[in-house]
């Protein structure tokens, strides 16, 4: 099992595949302050709290 996964974390492209959006899109939502939490790791990687995540699809749901 891989580090991320087991201390909660996600990498860009786990996020990214789970979302169903591109990395660039990903990109462009950070810079508009719309994507989830990060953490930029030393070597520039990003990660991605699962329970961030989490929280921040639930903030977005449609109460339709």
């Amino acid at each position: 099992m891989a580090v991320s996964k087991t201390r909660g974390m996600l990498t860009l492209p786990e996020v990214c595949d789970e979302l169903r959006i591109s990395r660039s899109t990903f990109y462009d939502w950070r810079a508009k302050g719309r994507a989830p939490l990060c953490i930029k790791l030393p070597n520039g990687d990003l990660r991605v709290r699962r329970s961030d995540l989490d929280n921040w699809l639930y903030d977005r749901e449609d109460a339709a």
